[in-house]
């Protein structure tokens, strides 16, 4: 559903028409209103046939109680495939698996050359096909970095508001989330993020920056609402700009930009109570954080 897939689905389109069947696979991880937009993207301006597979129940289940970022993304990757796989069983015939995983994601997963770069974690759409699929995987952007990929969206004839979107990683709001994931925290998360990026637009500011976010801790602080006391949820900001998204340098946001989100926030998103802005660059930290 995100840039990647979208001009990798478009690009196979060109070159093989209804031959195409996209599947899009609603984990339940998506931003707010990100299913819908992406269902229209692809029924009403690109005329491809999209299967939307709703499997949040599947998901939220099998992540439920897990707290290590690995075996997040683990599961996540797995039960992609299982999707996939039943979704290729139902249209028959299926022998490609095409996906739009970037040279990025291949770094930091895998050595691409066999040399030695080490695995920081695992991409989702990375590693290979079961041996059960019997399916084989077509990646046309494996080699390419996600600037070429805007490029070659535009080419492709993508309206511009989807290929300038921020990055948005496919095991989703599970990894902006570190700790436990519960319902009641992505409603919250996805709220916060909304206010976010809503205010960064305003400002003018979304084309200037790679990638911003929100994250819900998994730490719980005293606050003062009215004369209440409230122990809720913190939530970090996290905003970068980058080239290529190898290495990124933290946004040097206005102090009364910051105060302006962090007051809709905290006003607006039942569970939050305090909000923090991440000004760690890459190296040493990743952009996101699990």
């Amino acid at each position: 559903g995100g840039v990647d897939s979208a001009v990798a689905a478009v690009l196979i389109h060109e070159a093989i028409g209804d031959q195409l069947t996209c599947v899009f696979v609603d984990h339940g991880l998506l931003r707010l209103g990100e299913a819908e937009q992406v269902v229209t993207l692809f029924r009403d301006s690109y005329n491809i046939p999209l299967v939307h597979v709703e499997a949040q129940e599947l998901f939220l289940e099998a992540l439920e109680g897990v707290t290590d970022p690995e075996v997040k993304r683990k599961t996540i990757g797995r039960l992609f495939i299982d999707v996939f796989d039943r979704e290729a069983k139902k249209i028959g015939g299926a022998e490609f698996l095409a996906q739009g995983t970037l040279y990025p994601d291949v770094i930091e997963s895998v050595s691409f050359t066999g040399g030695p770069s080490v695995t920081i974690k695992s991409h989702h759409n990375v590693g290979g096909l079961p041996e059960r699929m019997n399916m084989k995987l077509v990646e046309p952007l494996r080699e390419l970095f996600k600037d070429e990929v805007r490029v070659l969206g535009r080419e492709l004839g993508l309206p511009e508001a989807f290929v300038g979107r921020h990055p948005f990683p496919g095991p989703g709001l599970a990894i902006r989330c570190p700790g436990e994931i519960t319902r009641e925290k992505l409603d919250a998360l996805r709220k916060a993020d909304a206010i976010y990026l809503e205010e960064i637009r305003r400002a003018g500011l979304y084309d200037e920056i790679w990638q911003a976010f929100a994250v819900i801790l998994p730490v719980k602080t005293v606050g003062v609402m009215g004369d209440a006391r409230t122990y809720d949820n913190v939530c970090a900001l996290r905003a970068v700009t980058s080239i290529d998204g190898m290495t990124a340098d933290f946004y040097p946001f206005e102090m009364a930009f910051l105060g302006r989100v962090a007051t809709r926030i905290i006003n607006e998103v039942k569970g939050i109570n305090r909000v923090t802005y991440d000004v760690t660059s890459k190296p040493p930290g990743t952009i996101e954080w699990e």
